[in-house]
């Protein structure tokens, strides 16, 4: 590289959300640089940004504005030049980045699938009939009550301290927490079981670190570039361009998951009525190249074969 590496006179400013998850991902990304460039930890600053998403915690996202309650105040700050970096969980990220940044750069990514939490029931198909459950995710809410319109379910938002901490409270006898948060704080253990795929399609891009840079930034881009991890773009590619398509938000429910086999990708995605009542699944499977051609096909199916209304509330 040309341009200059951080140091610690002038230290590589990475903006997060201060959540333990949020600040773990942070130091992640602070890791992978120091091993990359071989710069000492202090080269970097981890800069926490208070976000409105994790100050409202009585309202459902749908109520209060969606996905970008979680970046908003962090991509101002990454606009303004208070930080060099910002660091996410791609599941809250939306598909369209303000004008002037860009999202180029994730992490390997973490186990996809959904944990089954709960204090007393050791799995989701032993929940008892009238079960409390909670959660703030539209789409595990209205997949839950597909497959289990018995369940009550309960809003329950909240970092994953906060979650367990509500389980201990007895507001609800069940959650669901993604795995790779888990295993990224050492929390594993927490989850009686894994929800495979199969039975629970997860969100898009769940299980995935992504770093936003300022477009024009070239020092940063380069930086990134020995960073990023090529097979996770890809899948992100065709899980984020079938949720564009989709428009999806946190008003939505959707889920999307693709692999890589060898040379070609498989992409399954879901879309669901809010309250459970109606699923519509399909899949495609391509070259990796197509990636993003495959998610936006599709997208244009599962869009043709749902009737008028189906995203409605009413």
């Amino acid at each position: 590289m040309t341009n200059p590496l951080p140091s610690p006179a002038q230290p590589l400013k990475i903006g997060t959300r201060g959540s333990p998850l949020a600040l773990w991902q942070a130091h992640e990304v602070r890791r992978c640089l120091m091993g990359a460039f071989g710069l000492p930890e202090d080269a970097f600053e981890i800069v926490v940004i208070k976000v409105t998403g994790d100050q409202i915690l009585d309202k459902p996202l749908k109520e209060i504005g969606g996905k970008g309650l979680f970046t908003r105040e962090i991509e101002e700050a990454l606009l303004e030049g208070a930080i060099d970096i910002a660091v996410h969980s791609m599941k809250d990220m939306p598909t369209v980045q303000p004008s002037g940044l860009i999202l180029d750069c994730y992490l390997p990514r973490e186990d996809v699938r959904d944990g089954f939490v709960s204090p007393g029931v050791a799995s989701l198909s032993e929940l008892p009939k009238g079960a409390v459950v909670g959660s703030s995710s539209l789409r595990r809410r209205a997949q839950l009550a597909l497959r289990r319109p018995d369940l009550k379910l309960v809003e329950f938002r909240g970092n994953v301290q906060t979650r367990m901490r509500k389980l201990e409270e007895g507001v609800a006898v069940a959650t669901f927490l993604a795995m790779a948060g888990l295993n990224r704080l050492g929390m594993a253990h927490v989850a009686r079981s894994a929800i495979a795929p199969e039975e629970m399609l997860p969100a898009v891009a769940q299980g995935a670190i992504g770093v936003e840079r300022r477009e024009a930034d070239q020092r940063v881009a380069g930086m990134l570039a020995a960073i990023h991890d090529g097979p996770t773009g890809v899948r992100l590619a065709a899980e984020r361009a079938m949720l564009a398509r989709l428009d999806g938000s946190c008003e939505t429910p959707i889920a999307g998951l693709a692999v890589i086999e060898g040379e070609a990708l498989w992409l399954r995605g879901e879309i669901l009525r809010p309250d459970g009542s109606e699923s519509i699944t399909g899949e495609r499977r391509g070259g990796v190249s197509e990636a993003a051609a495959l998610g936006r096909d599709l997208a244009e199916e599962l869009l043709g074969r749902a009737p008028a209304g189906f995203f409605s509330w009413r």
